[in-house]
């Protein structure tokens, strides 16, 4: 018989949450849970465990928190556990807890710490085997990741002063007082937009992070918050929002929408409705190869979640178009994550359905890569990948927007009339950018299969942003 200590990753959005508790004594408790939440009760039963409490280590931005969905399921004596530090409010019935907050589930005790600096509020949880004085894990939240940190900025500007100098004493006072044999449990892995350059491993120790991390090296305060500041990756759209529906207790949360299986003649009435958006989740080269005209193409794989929240409304309706249509489930499943709950309804049959009604087209170009460098000066090329990916080199001649702002600034850099390929790092990023173009007009759009990856690959030029200032 053991403690239990069972990670659950969300990938695309790269978060961790957490069942945790004694096998000997039946009882469990769940850390900072998505909404898709069948896994916790799947892992509970397989371990013979009872979910008795949820807790959260702060309100979280980057991801729904799938805290009253878990609840919902396993009922309403099952408590929700917040902070109450830093001013924290919630909308929704919850149980208050603040530094030295302790609770045991069999021989694993559990004692609440608080450590601002992502968030105002944020908790880390010290656990304990029965009564040891000295901890041998600790769930860091977002505050300690693998070698890097939770960001302060947030919260906006207002505050990232203050925050940057809690986390600051997190991380040096709390997180430095800790024996180096502690376990470090985070609350995201590499990808997430949470802390600046998370590395690959997903768990650690305190003592390889104090040896390891280039934020316990910042000993300085003004250093620190500098290095923090300047590291932080472009703040995603739904982050704002998303820290607002977290603290609410609205019926997103907790249960979604019943999409309906619609004919091709319905999807087109729903298609007609400005506010609505028809999410294509086939693969690049399928949605290339014929896709319904003005569609926004997001593959059904873990990144869905997080380039939905970044491009979708949150209440939005959206319309599905399947790869096939048991991907329903896991499709929702994804949207969910990043508050999309509004699903009403998909094409049943997918695209074949479409077709057989003989229902308009629209295609993308797919050059290869040798044929795109053949082509390079009579093709508008457009990076769509992150500023810092940029900085590392890019395609000779190719012009330059992040993908989030494409629809808004790609007009003033490109001619629409013209013929544009879109690339990104392997071509999933491109493949929205070209749905995006086709959208709004650009009539002549291609995206390179392979992209950054395969250019590299077949070894031809590169630029970096440097060369450019060297003289002629």
């Amino acid at each position: 018989m053991a403690l239990i200590i069972e990670p659950v990753y969300a990938d695309g959005i790269a978060q961790l949450s957490y069942l945790i508790g004694d096998d000997s004594e039946g009882v469990a408790a769940v850390i900072d849970p998505r909404p898709d939440c069948d896994i916790y009760l799947k892992l509970a039963k397989e371990k013979g465990l009872k979910i008795e409490a949820i807790y959260e280590t702060h309100i979280h931005a980057d991801f729904m928190s799938g805290s009253l969905a878990l609840q919902e399921t396993l009922g309403r004596d099952v408590p929700v556990r917040v902070s109450c530090e830093g001013d924290a409010g919630y909308d929704f019935e919850h149980e208050k807890i603040q530094d030295g907050s302790e609770a045991t589930f069999g021989a694993l005790r559990m004692v609440a710490r608080h450590t601002p600096g992502h968030t105002p509020e944020h908790l880390s949880y010290l656990v304990y085997q029965g009564a040891h004085d000295k901890p041998f894990a600790v769930f860091t939240g977002d505050t300690l990741f693998v070698d890097s940190v939770g960001r302060p900025d947030l919260l906006g500007e207002d505050e990232t002063d203050e925050l940057a100098q809690q986390l600051f004493d997190s991380i040096h006072g709390f997180y430095s007082s800790l024996d180096g044999g502690v376990m470090v449990y985070p609350g995201h892995g590499a990808g997430s937009a949470c802390g600046p350059d998370i590395g690959d491993r997903m768990f650690s120790t305190i003592g390889y992070e104090k040896s390891n991390n280039p934020y316990f090296a910042a000993s300085d305060k003004e250093e620190f918050i500098e290095k923090v500041l300047a590291a932080a990756p472009e703040e995603p759209r739904h982050y704002r929002p998303m820290k607002k529906l977290n603290a609410s207790a609205r019926t997103s949360r907790v249960r979604q929408t019943n999409p309906a299986a619609m004919s091709p003649d319905e999807l087109v009435k729903w298609i007609q409705d400005d506010k609505s958006t028809l999410l294509d989740t086939r693969s690049m080269l399928a949605f290339a190869g014929a896709h319904i005209p003005g569609s926004l193409n997001i593959e059904a794989q873990g990144e869905l979640s997080v380039w939905s929240g970044w491009l979708l409304d949150f209440d939005a309706p959206i319309v599905l178009l399947l790869e096939k249509d048991s991907d329903l489930q896991t499709v929702q499943a994804l949207l969910w994550r990043t508050g999309h709950h509004n699903v009403v309804g998909y094409l049943a049959g997918g695209m074949m359905s479409w077709i057989m009604e003989g229902k308009p087209l629209s295609s993308i170009q797919t050059p290869s890569i040798s044929q795109l460098r053949n082509q390079i000066d009579e093709t508008q090329i457009l990076d769509v990948r992150s500023e810092s990916e940029r900085q590392s080199g890019y395609i000779p001649s190719s012009k330059h927007v992040f993908l989030p702002d494409i629809e808004k600034t790609a007009k003033t850099i490109i001619d629409p009339n013209k013929k544009v390929t879109t690339y990104c790092a392997s071509g999933f990023r491109a493949s929205i950018a070209a749905s995006i173009l086709k959208r709004n007009g650009f009539s002549k759009v291609g995206v390179a299969p392979g992209s950054w990856v395969a250019w590299n690959r077949a070894d031809f030029p590169v630029e970096k942003p440097e060369e450019e200032l060297e003289p002629a």
